[in-house]
């Protein structure tokens, strides 16, 4: 049977009845694009040529405008960081003249935040201050606190071993240190540092040096709660009456109290008072000079209403990573000057240094704390009111404040970490590392082996 719509020749034209077919169907004059041979090998399909709907590419440019600034940051964090690690790594790689001695060692000065838990200040020491230390080839030891007062009482009472060593049972660090001594083990002899992080440890770090100097080496009395003695009322024992079978009744056993954690040892209170300081004589074997201190910046913030803050700081590490950076090689390359005093404001830099911080502290820490139902009459020991160190002003003693220095980084030790240049390899991510190792392995030329033939 014949076709009835024979196919028409090449250079016909339409019917005005199959061009209107046309119109009503665009479909049937639609000829798809012709796949790129190379990206039809690689299985590809046919790119669109068209860009997408408005919501779609609002969306692209968001994400990727915050994927770009998060990865920027991260790379130039990192870049800070590995500046000055190498800025300090020539430090670690020194001879010294006996293999035997003790290198030099810091002390790390932690605690937690307000309002928060030490876990967060120790990633940030993680983070930003223990790759330089460990670069430098230093030695450090960490004081940590949990709660308000505990750096206070520790460096208080380290201070008070230094005066009058034989009072009391030998510490773990003073057992250590007599071992090495039999053993003739020297001792590092020359500048040591601590290393203070965040406004709060920095004012409870300079309240226990004050402490510890100017207080005196037995605790203070503290008074004794009054027990009021309750009238005694004779018991009556009665015994159990039990409603069951002789079987039950061998079954029921008096129920097991589950153990109680032991608990953390209480806080020593203070020694002495801000009060007392004019009124204290100094020890006469108190150094001319303390060991060198370097307030690190520990910008934290809580609450919902504080997001745009927490999201620029977030955005903005990389400045905090070169700032924190700057200090701690300045504690690794020992050189340290006096605390000076501000004469337009009539401030030392002990009482101004990270005072910024304290805006970012949460309001629990201004309001004064009750103690709570009960909590006088659990507690086995007589409550004594917590000493507010956050809140209170930092109060100074010319005495003790003249003796303090700071670290601080030499304008020619700076100039030369300003010069370092960091490879991008140390910096890109497992990606880019990923693909970097596979280019090169594709490029490079099989090395010949000597047991083939040559040719």
């Amino acid at each position: 049977m014949a076709d009835p719509t024979p196919p028409s020749a090449p250079g016909a034209t339409l019917t005005p009845a199959a061009s209107a077919g046309a119109a009503t169907n665009p479909g049937a004059t639609y000829k798809a694009p012709k796949p790129n041979p190379a990206f039809r090998m690689m299985g590809i399909p046919v790119l669109p040529r068209k860009l997408p709907s408005r919501n779609w590419m609002i969306f692209i440019a968001v994400t990727s405008s915050i994927s770009a600034a998060i990865i920027y940051d991260k790379r130039e964090k990192k870049r800070a960081t590995a500046r000055w690690s190498k800025a300090v790594s020539h430090l670690g790689k020194e001879l010294i003249s006996n293999p035997n001695q003790m290198p030099r060692k810091l002390t790390i000065f932690l605690e937690s935040p307000p309002g928060d838990g030490l876990r967060v200040a120790q990633d940030h020491f993680t983070e930003y201050v223990k790759p330089i230390l460990a670069a430098s080839g230093l030695d450090w030891e960490f004081v940590q606190g949990r709660k308000e007062g505990d750096v206070r009482a520790a460096v208080a009472e380290r201070i008070r071993r230094t005066r009058e060593p034989e009072t009391g049972a030998q510490t773990q660090d003073e057992l250590v240190q007599e071992i090495r001594k039999k053993d003739g083990t020297p001792e590092y002899h020359g500048m040591r540092g601590d290393i203070v992080i965040g406004r709060h440890t920095w004012k409870e770090y300079v309240r226990g040096l004050h402490e510890g100097w100017l207080g005196p080496l037995t605790p203070p009395q503290i008074p004794e709660p009054e027990v009021q003695k309750e009238p005694e009322v004779q018991k009556v024992e009665e015994t159990p009456v039990f409603e069951g079978s002789e079987e039950e009744k061998k079954e029921t056993k008096p129920e097991e109290k589950p153990e109680k954690k032991p608990e953390r040892p209480p806080q020593p209170p203070p020694y002495n008072t801000t009060n007392d300081y004019p009124t204290s004589a100094l020890p006469m074997l108190i150094p001319s000079e303390f060991s060198p201190s370097a307030p690190i910046g520990f910008p934290h913030i809580l609450g919902f209403s504080n997001t745009f803050i927490r999201t620029r700081r977030f955005f903005t590490r990389r400045y905090l990573a070169d700032d924190v950076g700057r200090e701690v090689a300045a504690v690794c390359f020992a050189a340290a000057r006096e605390y000076r005093e501000d004469t337009n404001i009539t401030q030392s830099e002990q009482q101004t240094a990270l005072e910024h911080e304290e805006r970012d502290w949460v309001k629990s820490v201004w309001k004064e704390r009750k103690p709570e139902e009960g909590e006088e009459k659990e507690s086995s020991t007589p409550v004594v009111p917590a000493e507010k160190i956050w809140a209170s002003p930092m109060v100074l003693d010319p005495r003790i404040a003249m003796r303090m220095r700071r670290f601080e980084i030499q304008p020619e030790e700076e100039a030369r970490a300003k010069e370092i240049v960091v490879p991008e390899e140390e910096l890109e991510g497992w990606i880019k590392g990923s693909l970097r190792s596979l280019y090169r392995w594709a490029i490079s030329k099989p090395e010949p082996n000597p047991s083939w033939p040559d040719e």
